[in-house]
């Protein structure tokens, strides 16, 4: 075995670690913000693995949007979010726990439903050979619509977010 190859493989083990480990803390984490930090460590990995696999485009996409915007973004739900108090405070029992289970329950049986009606074939057309102008172009004409969808939902999330945040929230007057 070559040295190239004892080094290529000893990182590949090293992201896979990097992945359990981050994910290990993500969900045996006590704080939140000890399982946004595990999160982001597991997604770094995942980022370490597609450059592993020589996918850079796909290394930055992951490191930008993943561990930069969704992990920034649940930092900030938790720096607007209630404190440990106020939830104990506020009475989340009774009715709304069955409406809780009666919403997850419908979603599940709609999602299940769809899946189970859904005939999966593959594409017939011939797909692109997923260079950086083959995946622009595609992008920036053929999906537009739907990544400007996905933006102002994403918008409209965040507002949300902000509004149900602050909302419950009485200011002291001095």
């Amino acid at each position: 075995m070559t040295a190239y190859v004892f080094i290529a493989e000893a990182l590949f083990f090293a992201f896979v670690v990097l992945i359990f480990m981050g994910a290990l803390l993500a969900v045996h984490a006590r704080l939140l913000m000890h399982a946004v930090l595990g999160l982001a460590v597991c997604l770094l990995g995942v980022a370490g693995i597609y450059f592993y696999l020589g996918s850079i485009f796909l290394t930055m996409m992951q490191i930008l949007i993943y561990v930069g915007a969704i992990c920034i973004l649940m930092v900030f739900g938790v720096m607007v979010g209630y404190t440990p108090q106020e939830i104990a405070e506020s009475n989340l029992k009774g009715k709304n726990r069955f409406l809780a289970l009666g919403a997850a329950f419908s979603g599940f049986v709609l999602l299940l439903t769809a899946l189970l009606r859904a005939t999966f074939r593959p594409a017939a057309e011939t797909v692109g050979d997923f260079s950086l102008p083959w995946l622009g172009e595609t992008l920036l004409y053929r999906y537009c619509l739907a990544f400007e969808l996905i933006s102002v939902v994403l918008l409209a999330a965040i507002i949300g977010a902000i509004i149900l945040a602050t909302g419950g929230r009485e200011t002291e007057k001095c």
